[in-house]
């Protein structure tokens, strides 16, 4: 890819960044639009859980040095620390090494500060106080702290030996402009994993049909859950139950099989289904072969399986040494992906019923969506023949490579008014308007795949399919409007933390209250919020929803109170009516 590729898709996250911007102003909450936004891709590609924007830099008490991060995240259960920093405004141009060491040092700084209390150096209504509290609280738990640096320039590293943050483990993950456009521009949902083992498995290959073949295996538990260590979400992303609801009783059995009977695991567990678009095996002796790498590895029956045995061998590393999975790995080219781990988690799956709804992703819904975007132009406003689209991104990197296919100038120009990247929305975008429009924000502040996962089973895989037309097209935009605007306005108020649950709920209760006055056709037509809820939005958010929410039970975690429908009980409760 050129220099000026790279720089044009460096402006086009800064420009969606401004577009999430809102009416604020500031470093610190551009900062925080940029981390939302490059988070974006990073939680579908699978490398981050989820991210909470948060940007905080202050010297240290020494004077030598900062402090900086731009943001967090608690994940893997409360056992891994998500860190990200950026080094911004670069627009493609080269990072020296010394660069990219002085931000890590400012991440590793601030973590360990947190570890020792920073949060009671901060005053309550410091934006960065809620964070600094979290992983305070959650420290005792943590196994390992991940360090994401984010940057529109250029780096001349591909990776950071890893070290340690207060006798943690600490890892780094490099993201430049280059790798984020590769991402982006890719047409797929991910970047490749390339997996070594060592050693290699033993393995039996079973012949298969003319689009992929069987590997049978044994895994050892302790590679399973270093492996999900290592690479967490980006392991289940095909799973489709990988996000929803866990199942208390089978990570239940599966804790008592370990703890009493671990040398019968490979027994009373049922293991688990993978797929991988490329392995490397060499022939061993009797038949046996040797699995030494493995590619895009992806457990799409036996997400339940993994989490658990992640979760014990992170209490206890010795707990799984005897402990073993049998693995059924079906190796399948990248034209059938899709297509074929679908039916693989349909067949495989013998522990829990899964709706037919699970698999649609790349379904007729999400075809006709995608279809109305390219054709249902926005009403010109007052006095100008201009109209654009508001453009459904199905599968993460189609608005790149669309545009790619134009040519540089004119092409290119008349393709982005068109379709402005602040018009720009995908699936896990649809399922939140859809579930905050539905009284739903504690499964909007799950995050965005789970989100969707959510969305997915209760709403598209209901009784009556639901079959996308004009009509709900313009009214899921109204929804996405909606959703944007109350968010950019309660941006603007400089509340401090938790603007994203905060928004949701907000948006949740007025339409809880109004639902009969707002007229989804108008706000399609005036692409904007009428005039009675963009006045209604500050005094909801700054004097019902967000007192609620950071007054947590027992001073839980506030985002993890959140996500409880609890929450949203109390909130629903409040005395607020328009």
């Amino acid at each position: 890819m050129s220099e000026s590729d790279l720089r044009d898709f460096a402006e086009d996250l800064h420009e969606t960044a401004r577009a999430n911007f809102g009416e604020s102003t500031g470093t610190p909450y551009f900062n925080d639009s940029f981390t939302e936004v490059v988070g974006g891709y990073l939680v579908e590609d699978g490398a981050l859980e989820g991210v909470e924007p948060c940007y905080f830099r202050k010297e240290t008490d020494t004077g030598r040095g900062a402090m900086e991060v731009f943001g967090y995240f608690i994940g893997r259960g409360g056992s891994a620390l998500d860190i990200v920093t950026a080094d911004l405004n670069r627009k493609a141009e080269v990072i020296r090494k010394a660069e990219v060491q002085r931000a890590l040092r400012r991440a590793r700084s601030f973590v360990d500060r947190c570890r020792r209390g920073i949060h009671l150096d901060l005053a309550e209504t410091d934006r960065a106080h809620p964070m600094a509290l979290a992983i305070y609280n959650a420290w005792p738990e943590l196994s390992r702290v991940r360090i994401f640096f984010v940057t529109d320039g250029r780096v001349t590293v591909d990776a950071w030996d890893e070290e340690e943050v207060a006798g943690l483990r600490c890892t780094y993950e490099l993201w430049d402009i280059a790798r984020l456009h590769r991402l982006a521009s890719s047409g797929r949902p991910e970047e490749d994993t390339v997996i070594h083992l060592d050693p290699p498995l033993a393995c039996l290959p079973v012949p298969g049909d003319d689009d992929y073949s069987c590997l049978l295996t044994a895994i050892p538990g302790n590679v399973i859950a270093k492996l999900y260590d290592e690479y967490g979400a980006k392991l289940l992303q095909r799973n489709v139950r990988a996000y929803l609801q866990a199942r208390t009783k089978v990570n239940k059995g599966i804790g008592e099989t370990v703890r009493n009977t671990p040398g019968r695991f490979l027994a009373y567990n049922n293991g688990v289904s993978a797929t991988a678009s490329a392995v490397v095996t060499a022939p061993g002796t009797g038949g046996v072969h040797e699995i030494s790498q493995l590619v895009n590895l992806q457990i799409v029956n036996g997400g339940q399986t993994t989490a658990s045995l992640h979760n014990l061998w992170t209490r206890d590393p010795r707990s799984l040494d005897r402990v073993s999975v049998s693995a059924k790995i079906t190796v399948v080219g990248g034209d059938v992906l899709d297509q074929l781990v679908s039916e693989i988690s349909r067949c495989a799956n013998s522990q829990n019923a899964i709706k037919e709804a699970d698999f649609q992703a790349n379904g007729p819904f999400h075809v006709a969506i995608e279809r109305l975007s390219r054709s249902d132009w926005v009403p010109a406003r007052e006095g100008s023949t201009a109209q654009s689209r508001w453009y459904y991104e199905r599968v993460r990197g189609q608005y790149q490579v669309d545009l790619s296919r134009l040519d540089r100038g004119k092409q290119q120009r008349d393709f982005r008014a068109q379709n402005p990247i602040s018009q720009k929305f995908g699936k896990t975008d649809l399922a939140k308007y859809e579930l905050a429009f539905l009284g739903r924000p504690h499964d909007v502040s799950l995050g965005a795949e789970k989100c969707f996962q959510i969305w997915t089973s209760d709403v598209l895989g209901g009784a009556a399919p639901v079959v996308p037309d004009r009509r709900h097209f313009r009214h899921l935009v109204a929804k996405a409007i909606i959703f944007g605007r109350t968010r950019k306005i309660i941006q603007s108020m400089k509340l401090g933390g938790y603007l994203g649950p905060t928004a949701t709920y907000v948006m949740s209760l007025v339409v809880d209250r109004c639902v009969d006055q707002i007229d989804l056709d108008e706000i399609w037509r005036t692409q904007d919020l009428p005039a009675w809820l963009r006045e209604a939005v500050p005094g909801v958010a700054n004097d019902v929803v967000r007192p609620l929410l950071v007054d947590a039970p027992e001073a839980a975690n506030v985002t993890e109170w959140c996500k409880k429908e609890a929450c949203w009980d109390r909130v629903r409760a409040s005395a607020w009516a328009p």
